[in-house]
């Protein structure tokens, strides 16, 4: 018998009971829409993650001194003064694959203008962090001079819209410990990112100013530096040892200095969300295994009503190939259509996530394609067993049966 005969003799056997066949559709709909929707929140999360790591700066790495043990107890990282500033300029001068360095020294306080008062932090940097961490000005200018002593400061809008609701910031002055500071220029918005920091609470002022005028110190707690791209991160890593080692007369191995790159960052947070992605396309697997078992259950409902069907089919000479193809294709109509509507269902459904509550979704192609072939996969698997037990009956006893 023709391929095409037993499709539409399959598809006649389906449209005979439509109901059946409209609810063994709706378990592999329901299974493959599941199954897209999650992957859909999974990659979409993952990639919102990496979006606002991302937004802390391009290829950032940072260099800060690992914790000590002293008399049995390990001191804070702040509180070991083991980088200097001719660190900071050795890694500038030495380093091939570091664009742009700043030491970073910071403090927080409450920050008194004319127009009101706002708690936020002070950091102290040199022009070149507004590179390393992708900050763009507004309006005014920034500051130049690594030993620039000038009180001068940069803000974020939301420093900004707290301090001067009314007017443009830029040329006013504000006041930290006292200190009067001018503020030169305003940064642009980079709102919150993925750890619930607001990147625009911000206060930018000369290193050197902040260092010897408000904290009073030769502290240099953190050097931010930027790679020259992604792939010279990790090259940039074991140079900036390698530098460090050397100014301070360690091994190379020392563990003296803790340089992190945002990547060490991101593929812990892709490998949380991987697992994440995983479990909920398993839960949502389920609902596709489900599906498939009630395939197997239609298709043995099936063979048993139509017994008679099968013995006179055989009586007139269909060999037990055909019978077997028969009710396989049946399996795989229903399966496919399944997984057709269920890839629409899916689409439709991650489109209403997003909107509705506001979460990230990304419909990969990938995702469609697993689910579909899937959906084939099940079809075979399911409907091979009742189609082989149709195969194998006995013509007579077939015709027998009531």
């Amino acid at each position: 018998m023709s391929p095409l005969a037993l499709l539409r003799i399959a598809f006649k056997a389906l449209l005979r009971n439509r109901m059946r066949t409209f609810l063994s559709v709706l378990g592999i709909v329901i299974g493959v829409a599941a199954v897209i929707t999650m992957v859909a929140i999974g990659e979409g999360s993952k990639q919102s993650i990496k979006e606002q790591i991302g937004s802390l700066g391009a290829n950032i790495v940072i260099i800060s001194p690992n914790p000590r043990q002293t008399s049995g107890v390990r001191m804070d990282a702040s509180a070991t003064q083991l980088l200097t500033l001719n660190d900071a300029y050795a890694l500038r001068k030495k380093s091939k694959y570091l664009v742009a360095v700043s030491p970073v020294i910071d403090a927080r306080g409450q920050v008194v203008a004319a127009g009101g008062n706002w708690p936020s932090g002070i950091t102290g940097v040199w022009a070149e962090y507004l590179q390393i961490r992708g900050y763009e000005l507004e309006d005014g200018v920034m500051f130049e001079g690594d030993e620039n002593m000038s009180k001068v400061c940069v803000i974020g809008k939301t420093v900004a819209d707290n301090l001067f609701p009314a007017g443009n910031p830029v040329g006013q002055t504000i006041r930290y410990r006292n200190i009067p500071l001018k503020v030169i220029g305003l940064l642009k918005s980079k709102g919150t990112s993925g750890f619930g920091q607001d990147q625009d609470d911000v206060i930018l002022a000369p290193f050197s100013a902040v260092q010897k005028r408000i904290l009073a110190t030769t502290n240099v707690r953190t050097i931010y530096a930027g790679a020259s791209d992604e792939y010279s991160a990790p090259l940039a890593v074991e140079e900036a040892q390698e530098i460090l080692s050397e100014e301070h007369k360690l091994p190379y191995d020392s563990d003296a200095f803790r340089i992190q790159t945002q990547q060490e960052l991101l593929d812990m947070v892709s490998s949380t969300a991987n697992l994440l992605t995983a479990v909920l396309t398993a839960i949502a697997g389920i609902s596709l295994l489900v599906g498939g078992i009630g395939i197997m259950n239609i298709m043995y409902v099936s063979v048993t009503e139509r017994t008679r069907e099968i013995g006179l089919r055989m009586a007139i000479g269909a060999r037990g190939s055909d019978i077997l193809m028969q009710f396989l294709i049946e399996a795989v109509l229903i399966s496919l259509t399944g997984g057709l509507v269920g890839i629409m269902f899916g689409a439709l459904a991650s489109f209403f996530v997003m909107y509705l509550a506001n979460w990230p979704v990304t419909v990969t192609f990938s995702s469609i394609v697993i689910s579909f072939s899937v959906c084939f996969a099940t079809g075979v698997f399911f409907g091979w067993y009742p189609a082989r037990k149709a195969a194998r009956l006995d013509p007579i006893e077939a015709l027998r049966y009531e």
